[in-house]
């Protein structure tokens, strides 16, 4: 067990590569050279270091034409990342660019696929306040007013998943709504254009169409 744990850890470790590990944890397949840009390192770098997660099943690959398009090779592997962002200290701040984006992904950013951020743990409290969630250790344990409230979202997999998993937030240091339900809630915020996608990278903006209705719905302020 040791040694697998220091396996994966080594493959983290290194500052490129979580860099360029971190900004995957958005569920999209970027390639290489926009990763190189990310971590500011040259394209060549990039791929020397993403070959080392490809090799450890971190991270997969597809093929299209001439480029390579990466991404992380499931959503456990984002879970971790963001469950070693939540532990681990905050990096310094060298200049206001770095600060704002900071802010913003703070604010509301995608987790994998999922809602996280200030928006993603303030939209799982007003549902424990609702009554439609009901935190668990294991858990959220979905009530049935929650299953009728996400049904009313046009959602279907409510149906399925009674207990919602959760995750440590590494900004907010608490418990927000993870799995295939909140991945399903977060498609359709987007879809009804309550949340929208900020320029920076992972950030997920909350619409004043968002804000009213997560106001009326679920008494949420946000």
């Amino acid at each position: 067990m040791l040694s697998n744990i220091t396996t994966v850890a080594s493959l983290i470790g290194d500052p490129t590569r979580a860099a360029m590990l971190m900004a995957l944890a958005d569920g999209q397949a970027p390639p290489a050279g926009e990763l190189a840009r990310i971590a500011k390192v040259t394209p060549q770098t990039a791929s020397a270091h993403l070959t080392k997660p490809l090799e450890g099943n971190l991270i997969a690959v597809e093929a299209w034409s001439r480029h390579r398009y990466y991404r992380l090779a499931n959503a456990d592997v984002a879970q971790a990342l963001e469950s070693l962002a939540a532990v681990a200290p905050p990096g310094p701040v060298r200049s206001l660019r770095q600060s704002d984006q900071a802010r913003i992904l703070s604010s509301g950013r995608t987790c994998y696929d999922h809602i996280a951020g200030k928006l993603g743990v303030g939209v799982t409290r007003a549902l424990v306040a609702k009554g439609y969630v009901e935190e668990r250790e294991e858990g959220y344990l979905l009530t049935a007013g929650g299953q009728e409230w996400f049904a009313n979202l046009g959602m279907k997999a409510s149906r399925k998943h009674k207990v919602i998993p959760h995750h440590i937030d590494w900004t907010e240091r608490v418990r927000h709504l993870a799995g295939p339900v909140s991945v399903e809630m977060t498609k359709r915020m987007f879809e009804l254009g309550w949340i929208t996608r900020g320029e920076v990278r992972r950030s997920a903006l909350l619409t004043e169409s968002g804000r009213s209705a997560l106001y009326e719905q679920l008494g949420a302020v946000l």
